[in-house]
């Protein structure tokens, strides 16, 4: 740490210039998506230059994200005549494919939210949405294979319009984004069975 060219902040400080608590900025670096400097007595050290680079880069990636959501909500729209062929989709009354839909939007939105936040932190949102995604199949006597097909058939809009945009895209976070959505979308998925298990 002696370059004397840069400015060192502490984690507090960090913390405070993106906008997140100091424990999310401790779990970025620990995580290694973020740079950290370590001080001879364990401190944890950040430049000023990187930590404004990467709250930039991380509020592009909230906007991309925004572009996806925007995406797939277009695309799941268009979608709606092949929903009619899904024997699952039959199931469901319109009370509770209104339900699914929301809680398709509030997937969505979700992913959007915690593309690039610890898992952590993503966690206990995305197996809450897989809950319900369970307790909405459930009261529609689904099978746990249709359930599964039905929330699979929906997170396919979200993967391919994440590949889509990557294409006319150039940037970097874009392989990270899907990574992270793909994740997101797992621990949904997860907690859908498990619900399942224990109904």
């Amino acid at each position: 740490m002696d370059r004397p060219d840069k400015r060192w902040i502490g984690l507090s400080e960090a913390a405070r210039l993106l906008g997140v608590h100091p424990s999310t900025v401790r779990a970025w670096a620990d995580g290694g998506k973020l740079q950290v400097h370590r001080t001879p007595g364990g401190h944890r050290r950040f430049l000023l230059p990187e930590i404004e680079q990467w709250g930039a880069d991380r509020g592009r990636r909230a906007s991309e994200a925004q572009v996806v959501i925007e995406n797939v909500i277009g695309r799941t729209r268009l979608e709606v005549p092949r929903l009619q062929n899904q024997h699952w989709y039959l199931k469901l009354t319109e009370t509770q494919r209104e339900a699914y839909r929301e809680e398709s939007r509030r997937l969505l939105e979700q992913v959007g939210r915690f593309i690039g936040r610890p898992a952590e932190v993503a966690g206990p949102e995305a197996a809450q949405i897989g809950r319900e995604y369970a307790r909405i199949s459930l009261q529609a006597k689904m099978t746990l294979i249709e359930a599964v097909e039905a929330f699979l058939f929906f997170r396919s809009f979200l993967m391919e319009s994440l590949f889509s945009l990557s294409e006319v895209r150039s940037a970097p976070s874009w392989d990270e984004m899907h990574r992270e959505a793909s994740h997101f979308a797992d621990r949904v998925l997860l907690a859908l069975i498990e619900a399942y298990q224990r109904a």
